[in-house]
């Protein structure tokens, strides 16, 4: 199976929690199973290149992103992780992730007033670089709340595209929030890509519970990253009728993409 895995943290690049640790080890089982595994997360500042052996895919050069009627140039790095066979590409851009911190500004402690428009920009540069590539996944699995647009964006924008027909997402939560809201008009900027606003109702207010809401209702599977996560989403999920899949060892999760598709095949 080809199995694409999208995070906004991934050890050895970030931090070490559930989110990051997640991230690595799913792929890393999948990829030992002897499935076709890749992984997208952003390349922030935070990442050293040099270390990590980061370069360009110059072929990929060239593209751009329009996120709210701003054409945003779209880079593309990739790197193999250390001691695995696999390939994770970057999704890079001056504007949004140059900066030296993942969600807030490391001095104020701020949390980035444009993180909404990093999200879009995250999830539209992914599906149009595995297109670019045609490298067409059986499942996506996002993980996190950064990657929580991936499943809205898959069943609508793409909708009509023949390349992403077919394909599953399985949407992992995790309980590491942020406080406040995303921004004000997150809503206007998302609807600029006409998508219907019903949608993604959940986004006139887009808390961190919120914007998970908006994840869950795409999703075709729905699983619980962290051994605790909030009571408003737990209650959330009991009223949808989501595919759930509680917390559990990462072994146990990859039984998940075969009966996925088992129609499809």
């Amino acid at each position: 199976m080809r199995i694409l895995y999208v995070s906004s943290e991934l050890i050895p690049y970030t931090p070490e929690n559930t989110l990051s640790n997640a991230a690595l080890e799913l792929p890393r089982i999948t990829n030992g199973q002897g499935n076709d595994v890749r992984i997208f997360m952003p390349r922030f500042g935070t990442i050293n290149e040099r270390r990590h052996q980061l370069h360009e895919v110059i072929r990929l050069s060239g593209m751009n992103m329009i996120v709210n009627d701003i054409d945003q140039p779209l880079i593309i790095k990739v790197a193999s992780l250390p001691n695995d066979r696999m390939q994770v590409y970057f999704i890079d851009n001056e504007e949004y992730f140059k900066r030296k911190g993942i969600y807030e500004d490391k001095k104020t402690g701020e949390f980035y007033e444009d993180n909404d428009e990093r999200a879009i920009f995250f999830t539209k540069g992914i599906l149009e670089t595995i297109k670019k590539l045609n490298w067409k996944p059986d499942v996506i699995h996002a993980q996190g709340w950064m990657s929580a647009l991936m499943p809205l964006y898959l069943k609508t924008y793409y909708a009509d595209d023949p390349f992403f027909n077919e394909i599953k997402i399985v949407y992992s939560l995790f309980d590491k929030p942020f406080e406040g809201i995303l921004s004000d008009d997150m809503m206007s900027k998302i609807a600029f890509d006409k998508i219907d606003e019903k949608e993604f109702e959940h986004l006139k207010k887009p808390t961190f519970n919120n914007l998970l809401k908006v994840g869950i209702d795409h999703a075709d599977v729905v699983v619980q990253g962290d051994e605790v996560l909030p009571d408003e989403i737990m209650d959330y999920i009991k009223k949808t009728d989501k595919s759930f899949k509680e917390y559990a060892v990462a072994e146990s999760l990859c039984e998940l993409y075969p009966s996925l598709c088992e129609v499809k095949d």
